[in-house]
């Protein structure tokens, strides 16, 4: 059964480009369902995993972004759980977002050195309970590298995500924080039925920007492309609904410290 949209009633932005993402969603999560590469519980919904996530996170950590990041925050998406895991094995430091940044430290710290259980384990959702502590974003040291996961990306650059917009309000809040400057690199493993051309996935001046696309057979450079759109977002208030608002601790702190500045 798919999923019931639960993410563009709540993410707040202008109605025509939110149907026309809508659409897109609709296309890429119908296409992978058709060809059967989508993993279970399958695309719809979701930041879905595909057939091949393991041999796009070998190709990325080929890659020169990969090899020079000693510091990754990653979403904590199936997809990327290949990236994860491979980013302890290489010793890198992991930040990795608490889902729909539901608590009030709402990132988990994964020290390669110090886990409990195998790079494996300690980086799925539930192994990094055991393995991580929850940090506040002031705990965060600068990040090398941005894994993000996408419903669908473009040659430009362009992400598409599953509509709530927590990856771009995790990248605004670490940019605000200093922790992510214009030479963090920001990365995703896809699907190739999830890549689109220039031009197709319409943006706007909040979205996260794509540097590298990786699928499994393919590493795609996008630099320079968008012209820097999308770099250092920041958090506009008036774009967010009361209820994204209130269902995030850590937006509620930020609209009080602001009020009170």
């Amino acid at each position: 059964m798919p999923r019931p949209p639960r993410h563009d009633h709540d993410a707040g932005g202008d109605p025509a480009v939110l149907a026309a993402k809508a659409a897109l969603r609709r296309e890429v999560w119908d296409a992978m369902r058709a060809a059967k590469v989508a993993r279970f519980p399958g695309a719809e919904g979701r930041i879905p995993n595909f057939t091949g996530a393991e041999a796009a996170a070998e190709r990325l950590r080929t890659t020169p972004e990969w090899q020079a990041a000693r510091t990754v925050k990653a979403n904590p998406d199936s997809p990327q759980w290949p990236v994860r895991q491979r980013a302890l094995e290489d010793g890198k430091t992991l930040y990795m977002a608490v889902p729909r940044l539901a608590e009030e430290r709402p990132f988990f710290l994964l020290d390669p050195a110090d886990l409990a259980d195998s790079p494996r384990h300690a980086s799925s959702i539930k192994g990094a309970s055991k393995s991580a502590r929850t940090v506040d974003v002031d705990e965060l040291e600068p990040v090398d590298l941005v894994v993000t996961g996408c419903v669908a990306v473009g040659r430009d650059g362009a992400r598409l995500g599953k509509g709530g917009g927590f990856s771009d309000l995790e990248f605004a809040v670490a940019a605000a924080a200093g922790l992510i400057g214009p030479k963090t690199v920001v990365v995703t493993t896809v699907h190739p039925l999830q890549v689109r051309d220039a031009g197709v996935i319409p943006v706007t001046d909040h979205d996260m920007a794509v540097d590298v696309v990786v699928t499994p057979d393919e590493v795609i450079e996008t630099r320079g492309r968008r012209r820097g759109r999308g770099r250092t977002p920041a958090i506009d208030f008036d774009d967010l609904t009361d209820d994204k608002v209130a269902a995030i601790p850590l937006l509620q702190r930020l609209r009080r410290e602001q009020l009170h500045h």
